[in-house]
């Protein structure tokens, strides 16, 4: 089996991005989660203003492209507030977003949250309260819940902390 790396994602590769985006959607529903990721959101469009910001990342084996996932460091405007909990300290963090899978590379959360934490000391990543799979991923990849957080639409997410 080849060797797993995760690299910066380039402009050409949103199609299969996308792709991947609406499978994700698709394995939501079948597992419940019926309120998250609706519409054409996220899919090529967000692909593309998030490879040309930089900071959207491809998780790749064998030269195909079986995972992606958006990380930043800095702040993330929907953590400033938390409600029925707390984040473990105010200290920088790196945060993900829009991470999905084919599910052909196993344990993207995790590949991705090791990745991250060797930029920084600790990743932040919120989801929906439906999305089970991702908390179970969540859980076993060493994440804490933290409390929760409301994207500027105001819908309700769960927050999580890995690391320091």
């Amino acid at each position: 089996m080849s060797e797993i790396k995760i690299r910066p994602a380039v402009a050409g590769e949103e199609k299969r991005i996308g792709e991947i985006y609406e499978g994700a959607k698709r394995y939501q529903r079948q597992t419940g989660n019926m309120h998250q990721w609706t519409g054409a959101y996220p899919g090529e469009e967000s692909a593309r203003d998030d490879i040309a910001d930089g900071k959207l990342f491809v998780v790749e084996q064998g030269g195909e492209i079986h995972g992606v996932f958006f990380f930043d460091t800095g702040i993330e405007p929907t953590y400033l507030k938390i409600y029925d909990g707390a984040w473990p300290s105010d200290e920088p963090y790196g945060f993900i977003h829009r991470i999905a899978s084919d599910g052909v590379v196993r344990g993207i959360v995790r590949l991705a949250t090791e990745w991250a934490l060797e930029r920084c000391d600790r990743v932040r990543i919120d989801t929906h309260r439906d999305n089970l799979p991702m908390q179970k991923a969540l859980a076993a990849t060493g994440y804490r819940y933290c409390g929760i957080i409301h994207l500027l639409s105001g819908d309700e997410r769960l927050a999580f902390q890995c690391g320091e």
